[in-house]
């Protein structure tokens, strides 16, 4: 069965590297000698090439520290950047007024409140640069402050707007709100075309895209870059930056775990690289998980402590989404332009918030292939989804979860069986919940909460596996039938080769044929061979 390795984390060692853990202020890294990815190239290259720039990318992947890295890039902070690549690159340093403001503080409450949070922001401003307050409306003070900035500094203004979206995205499903929100922001953001001969550059930041016309629609030079190749990994770290920048920390980390580093770079990959956020797939980790697993020394979920996405368990819901086929869904790159608040699939909501990403490209259908990146999303969504799927006393399913597997690390299929049969009769079923396809998702999702433990997989080249358990020793491949026999399913096995990729690999191939059945609401039968 599967090769355990016992961990020794000394949570006593000093560390030997400071880690921004929290801070998203580039000057704050800089000055207090913690790491950093360098991103100054792009930030130089995207100064020099544009005036406009939109970029989407999902919550905990850097977004803020890209913008405050702007903020010192345009007010000449030449100190900040030496030894890194925007250092070497720019000459000049000149100094401009830079107008940075987040939205994220304003998601929490309707119109009045936005105005608030930004009024504050605005207050600073007009207070650093010594600009009189002109209007109490956001969009009349914020094209003052870009006027006047110019005419008394003599420099074209930059402006920075961090998760435009963040007010929108909490009143998505109050269409009423949402109207309001929209023509307010959209009042608010008018100045960047009216004032295009003050602009040095702006950039703008969010998680979703709201169509073009509720809130842009001025902005017919806004440049997207958040599918454009050249700038996929302009957040979040690459497979070169974790290896040539924090290689020592990775080495550090391993050493404390007690394995070796090439493991460790094993395991953080499997748990939080995949992200591919253009058709050249260059992969990408979520930043934020893999600076905890390093400052902790231990590799854990952490994108999913911040937050459950139950707007996303609803929007499944709401769409009547099959959850099985969430991996290997198709979508075009028309799909991505598509409205939020007018989205007639799931697809790009759950890739904008980086549930799923691009895991294939078809040029000559101009295709995307999604999937889950990686473990730590994949499992996460099977927690989240637990509750509406299978049952919501989350002890008691991780109870028989974990008993489940227990059985299956002894190598008693018999008993792991039998105590999944036991688990899904015991499950209360909501009414009209009878289904083929409930039950498929239901399933699904427990199979999936056994991959914490091993790797789960459900397609190959020949067909779609319904389960396909791995360990270092040994395969499992599960077939299902709803009320059919389970000889049927252990057939289809043979017949689609499912178990020939690992027959040369020489680990112990099981193969499993389960009957579910509708009436009595578990698994009737099974075939183990």
């Amino acid at each position: 069965m599967t090769n355990f390795v016992q961990i020794n984390y000394n949570i006593m060692a000093p560390r030997k590297f400071r880690y921004p853990i929290g801070i998203q202020t580039f000057e704050k890294i800089r000055e207090g000698g913690y790491m950093y990815a360098d991103k100054t190239g792009y930030v130089y290259r995207l100064a020099q090439q544009f005036q406009f720039v939109f970029l989407s990318r999902p919550r905990r992947f850097g977004k803020s520290l890209l913008l405050s890295t702007m903020k010192s890039y345009f007010e000449g902070r030449r100190d900040l950047f030496e030894g890194l690549e925007a250092g070497r690159m720019e000459t000049e340093w000149v100094k401009y007024p830079v107008l940075h403001i987040s939205l994220a503080s304003a998601k929490d409450g309707g119109v009045a409140y936005m105005k608030l949070r930004v009024g504050t922001q605005l207050g600073w401003l007009e207070e650093k640069y010594g600009i009189e307050r002109s209007s109490d409306e956001p969009g009349d003070r914020l094209a003052n402050l870009i006027k006047s900035c110019t005419e008394k500094y003599g420099k074209k203004v930059v402006v920075l707007i961090d998760e435009y979206d963040a007010p929108l995205l909490s009143v998505m499903h109050q269409p009423e709100q949402l109207d309001e929100m929209r023509l307010a922001l959209r009042a608010f953001y008018a100045p960047l075309k009216d004032c295009d001969e003050w602009l040095r550059f702006v950039f703008i930041t969010g998680i979703s895209k709201f169509s073009q016309l509720s809130i842009f629609s001025e902005l017919n030079n806004l440049k997207r870059i958040t599918m454009v190749p050249e700038y996929s990994a302009v957040c979040g770290i690459t497979e070169q930056e974790l290896h040539e920048q924090w290689g020592d920390a990775v080495a550090d980390m391993a050493a404390d775990m007690g394995i070796s580093t090439e493991e460790a770079y094993r395991q953080l990959k499997e748990k939080y690289d995949g992200y591919h956020f253009a058709e050249d797939l260059t992969d990408v980790y979520n930043p934020f998980s893999l600076l905890n697993a390093l400052v902790d020394r231990r590799i854990k979920d952490h994108w999913f402590e911040t937050g459950t996405p139950t707007v996303l368990v609803n929007m499944l819901q709401k769409f009547g989404t099959d959850i099985t086929r969430l991996e290997g869904s198709l979508a075009r790159s028309t799909e991505f332009d598509a409205p939020t608040e007018q989205m007639k699939s799931i697809l790009p909501l759950f890739y904008q918030s980086g549930y799923l990403t691009i895991k294939d490209y078809d040029s000559d259908t101009d295709t995307y292939t999604l999937g889950y990146p990686n473990n730590e999303v994949f499992q996460g969504m099977m927690d989240a989804l637990a509750p509406y799927y299978v049952w919501d006393d989350i002890s008691a399913t991780t109870n028989s979860i974990v008993d489940m597997y227990r059985a299956l690390r002894k190598n008693d299929m018999e008993e792991m069986l039998e105590r999944l049969k036991a688990f899904l009769a015991s499950i209360p079923y909501a009414e009209g919940a009878t289904t083929e396809g409930h039950f498929q998702q239901l399933l699904y999702v427990v199979f999936s909460l056994m991959g914490r433990y091993l790797l789960t997989e459900v397609r190959t080249a020949r067909g779609r596996i319904d389960v396909l358990w791995q360990s270092r020793t040994d395969v499992y491949v599960f077939e299902l039938k709803i009320d059919q026999p389970a000889q049927k399913a252990l057939e289809q096995i043979d017949q689609k080769g499912y178990m020939i990729p690992f027959s040369y690999e020489g680990r112990q191939l099981h193969k499993i044929g389960l009957s579910f059945s509708t009436k009595t609401r578990t698994i009737e039968e099974w075939v183990i061979a």
